[in-house]
């Protein structure tokens, strides 16, 4: 930990990982995302159930994000450009809206289903912070930093990691619990961020005894 003007600058994954002033994303882990993904994604549910278990043990916030859709009647531009391109669609007639609110593939797997002192922030937009009370929810417990895991790396978890950083966050990326689908443009985005410098890269064998030791 280096210090300046006062400040308390974190270095490390050591630095940043106190519980008060750390907490726990988890990144879209739902039904319908993770049939995404090979064997539905098991493995990618396993690597972060062993992260979300030792931030439970270690008294760490923890935060879910949901990746929601609009009914088609109620999407814009945006969201009908997005929803074609996904579903590999050539018109807007032909979109569907895959993750209503209440749609089973919209819900958190139950492996990892969050308890009653977790909060789930569904959002639109890929960011963990367009559009939700997340960034107020942090400030609000004094936290600085934010460890994330969950799918897609290449998808989502890539401009949260960047918003976070805007805003003033230090994001703690697990890099072995992000899973995504697109290997390549998965290892695209570790060494952007390795070039970058903003966030700390960890994973899972060197955070999960820090959280469950604090």
């Amino acid at each position: 930990m280096r210090r300046h003007s006062g400040l308390d600058i974190p270095e490390t994954i050591e630095d940043a990982g106190d519980p008060a002033t750390m907490a726990l994303i988890v990144y879209d882990m739902q039904a319908g995302v993770l049939r995404q993904l090979p064997d539905d994604g098991a493995e990618a549910v396993e690597r972060v159930s062993r992260v979300l278990t030792a931030a439970r043990a270690g008294g760490y916030p923890v935060f879910f994000t949901r990746h929601m859709s609009l009914p088609v009647r109620l999407m814009g531009t945006a969201q009908l450009r997005t929803a074609m391109s996904w579903q590999h669609v050539d018109s807007a007639e032909k979109v569907q809206s895959w993750f209503l609110r209440d749609a089973p593939g919209s819900e958190i797997v139950a492996d990892l289903a969050p308890r009653d002192d977790e909060a789930v922030f569904d959002k639109l937009a890929m960011s963990a912070f367009a559009g939700t009370p997340l960034e107020m929810a942090l400030r609000d417990l004094g936290v600085r930093s934010v460890a994330i895991v969950g799918v897609a790396l290449e998808i989502g978890i890539a401009p949260t990691v960047s918003h976070a950083v805007d805003l003033g966050f230090i994001p703690v990326v697990v890099t072995d619990a992000c899973g995504g689908r697109d290997h390549t443009a998965m290892q695209r985005v570790l060494d952007d961020f390795r070039f970058s410098g903003d966030a700390l890269l960890t994973d899972i064998a060197t955070i999960t005894p820090l959280l469950e030791q604090v």
